[in-house]
């Protein structure tokens, strides 16, 4: 756990990313995306950091917050709720100064004034779009160690060829490094090249201090962008290092990725990988535990509770309440709470919104390279 010389503050930015999935992002934010059978993208940087010995987290919303904001209440399952520090969350327009942000630097300008009454040390910046069993605490000791301005996270893979056809060159997506040593020595955004990269987690450490001053400095001169705005412009005068996460790393960047980040979890391995020795919290839902009906069959599932099983559920992933009906067939989807698919029916690669009706006898297949998409609330 972190000592009080290590203490540190984490700040959770919930939007970021929200344009890579509009569908599943039309009434919340990315960060209150449903993910592995019963959690929110959120819950595993919220548990994250409370594995750690953070206790003091704030989330700087910008939209679509009205999910995000019920699931996580006072921050109870987080052991949150306390005095000093605890959970604390954003809206925009919630305080004269605080509107909707475009940027990392114009969301934390409009907060300057609790982070200067914040009495950690260091401080913690990331985003919602990625789940791991990520340790901040081994981050910070090597931030602090290396004696860095900033310290960056990032992890190595290959961009997909459909982000970089999809990635809009005017608007920052993603971030690639190049790393001597340590040191970050040049930040690319919207890298083109085939090829392991460099990924940042857009998960970032430094010295509250030191993050105040950036913050205010490039407020002034009209700046918005953490990266574009402060960190590639000072690239040769700060000392900013890279943190290399070798650890199983879930990153949500558009439906494909969404749909088969939840299907590698039904691999005994990649379970592990994320969960094992690893405490994730969530809201808690008081239901039943799953039945299965006499004549249902499941197979290499990942089934929530609440859940009634009457027909033939395969290679599925399964949020809260779902009910498939008798004779129903199932097969490599992802269907999300209270989800109910009738007797007969039959579908395949389909993911489904929350208290999605799929009638009975009805057949739908989508493709494993395109799962077809059911918005929350419709019936089929």
């Amino acid at each position: 756990m972190l000592t009080s010389n290590n203490k540190a503050l984490g700040i959770i930015f919930p939007n970021s990313y929200d344009t890579f999935i509009p569908e599943l992002v039309a009434e919340r934010a990315m960060a209150s995306i449903p993910f592995a059978s019963r959690y929110r993208m959120i819950d595993f940087v919220l548990s994250n950091m409370v594995n750690c010995g953070i206790d003091n987290i704030s989330v700087i919303v910008r939209q679509n917050y009205h999910s995000l904001m019920d699931h996580l209440g006072a921050g109870r399952e987080w052991d949150l709720t306390r005095k000093n520090g605890g959970l604390t969350i954003f809206p925009p327009y919630s305080e004269r100064g605080i509107g909707s942000y475009q940027g990392r630097v114009d969301a934390l300008a409009s907060i300057l004034n609790f982070l200067k009454d914040q009495k950690e040390k260091y401080i913690i910046l990331t985003d919602a779009n990625i789940a791991s069993k990520f340790d901040y605490e081994k981050m910070i000791k090597a931030h602090k160690k290396s004696g860095a301005d900033v310290t960056i996270a990032y992890n190595e893979g290959e961009i997909a060829d459909r982000i970089k056809k999809a990635s809009n060159p005017k608007k920052e997506q993603y971030y690639c490094f190049k790393v001597e040593g340590e040191r970050i020595v040049d930040i690319e955004i919207n890298s083109k090249d085939d090829g392991v990269k460099n990924i940042s987690m857009n998960t970032y450490v430094m010295e509250r201090e030191k993050l105040i001053e950036m913050i205010t400095d490039a407020n002034e001169r009209g700046g918005h962008r953490l990266e574009r705005d402060i960190l590639i412009p000072q690239i040769k005068t700060l000392q900013i290092n890279g943190y290399k996460y070798d650890g199983y790393v879930a990153r949500i960047t558009d439906m494909l990725t969404y749909f088969n980040e939840n299907m590698k979890l039904l691999e005994d391995d990649n379970l592990d990988a994320l969960f094992d020795g690893n405490t994730i919290y969530t809201k808690i839902r008081d239901d039943n535990p799953t039945r299965y009906i006499a004549g249902a069959s499941a197979k290499k599932s990942m089934v929530a509770d609440g859940c009634v099983i009457e027909g033939t559920i395969e290679n599925c992933v399964l949020f809260r309440g779902v009910k498939v009906g008798k004779g129903a067939v199932v097969k490599n989807c992802i269907l999300m709470q209270d989800t109910v698919v009738e007797e007969g029916a039959q579908i395949e690669n389909l993911i489904t919104d929350k208290r999605v009706t799929i009638g009975a006898g009805k057949s739908m297949k989508g493709e494993t390279t395109y799962p077809y998409y059911i918005a929350k609330g419709q019936t089929v």
